[in-house]
């Protein structure tokens, strides 16, 4: 008598087989969107705020952050560089963390060479002054990140140079500056990278105090690269009447339309991570500006929920 052929595994999947497929399923498609895709669809976020003088003319304001820049990212370069002509900003404001290898001034050259002879305020990141170092991604939810022993040197002097001297943008690390910008008086301050300790707010705040006729200025504006709060604090106390920062690439890695990022490495919270949002302290409640970033670390390639970004805030007179 011949045997009955075996129907072994030509039943249905099971459940948990399907299930797992999905899963990977998914998981390769978003690798894919967030590696090959998102982190080249670069954008600009538009606000429009009232905090000029009456009668004041309104004020373009173009906010760079975190480029984190390497030499081969030709793509960003031209994107950054077609900026000026697409915003033509009155005021550049860079908060940071511009260089992502030894060579990123290369590319940042590249990038920002239209924007020569625009007002610019600038604050370093980390990684203005030492290279990236590779990290576990997932100790960021266990809070800020904890500094490398060994990283790459960064040649902060040329690059600070090119910025000072080249496209004549001021240097607001731990000091303070008046500019002129369309005409108005605008009087700004800043820190030094506060994620690696190196702000010295009561040195910004004397230099802010030591500007001349400071009842004058048109525009009061606080700089930062890190948002922490002991910072933002301090700076909405000291008269500032907007805060810009950037460092958190507004999570990097976002479940999409949700409103809080995952992570921030710093203690700003996760619904203020990227944006403008509102900060208040102290009774006193002014805009903070929060960059996501153009770029990310070579060793994290990934912008996932989280588009790169340039922000234009469009500044009009008060009532």
């Amino acid at each position: 008598m011949t045997a009955a052929p075996s129907r072994r595994g030509a039943g249905p999947a099971s459940p948990w087989l399907v299930g797992a497929g999905a899963v990977a399923a998914l998981g390769a498609g978003a690798a894919v969107w967030g590696v090959g895709i998102e982190r080249y669809l670069f954008a600009v976020r538009r606000h429009e705020l009232a905090l000029l003088p009456r009668g004041a003319a309104p004020l373009t304001i173009l906010h760079l952050s975190d480029a984190h820049m390497a030499p081969w990212q030709r793509y960003k370069q031209s994107w950054i560089a077609r900026i000026a002509d697409t915003v033509q900003p009155d005021l550049v404001i860079n908060t940071g963390d511009n260089l992502g290898h030894e060579r990123g001034l290369e590319g940042i050259r590249r990038a920002f060479a239209p924007l020569r002879g625009i007002p610019g305020l600038y604050v370093h990141g980390s990684n203005d002054r030492v290279g990236p170092s590779a990290r576990n991604p997932l100790k960021y939810f266990s809070g800020p990140s904890r500094h490398g022993r060994a990283a790459p040197g960064i040649d902060t002097a040329t690059m600070d140079d090119f910025f000072t001297h080249e496209l004549g943008w001021t240097d607001l690390d731990n000091t303070a500056a008046t500019r002129d910008v369309g005409g108005l008086r605008v009087d700004a301050f800043g820190i030094d990278d506060a994620h690696r300790d190196w702000d010295d707010i009561p040195a910004s705040l004397a230099a802010l105090e030591r500007l001349q006729d400071r009842a004058a200025a048109d525009l009061t504006i606080g700089v930062t690269h890190a948002p922490y709060r002991r910072v933002l604090d301090r700076f909405t106390d000291a008269g500032a009447d907007i805060l810009f920062a950037g460092h958190t690439h507004g999570g990097q890695v976002r479940i999409p339309f949700s409103p809080e990022a995952l992570v921030a490495n710093c203690d700003i919270p996760l619904d203020q991570a990227r944006g403008l949002s509102s900060w208040t302290h102290a009774q006193r409640t002014i805009p903070l500006n929060v960059s996501a970033g153009l770029g990310h670390s070579i060793y994290a390639p990934v912008r996932f929920g989280c588009r790169p970004e340039v922000s234009v805030l469009t500044l009009r007179p008060i009532g």
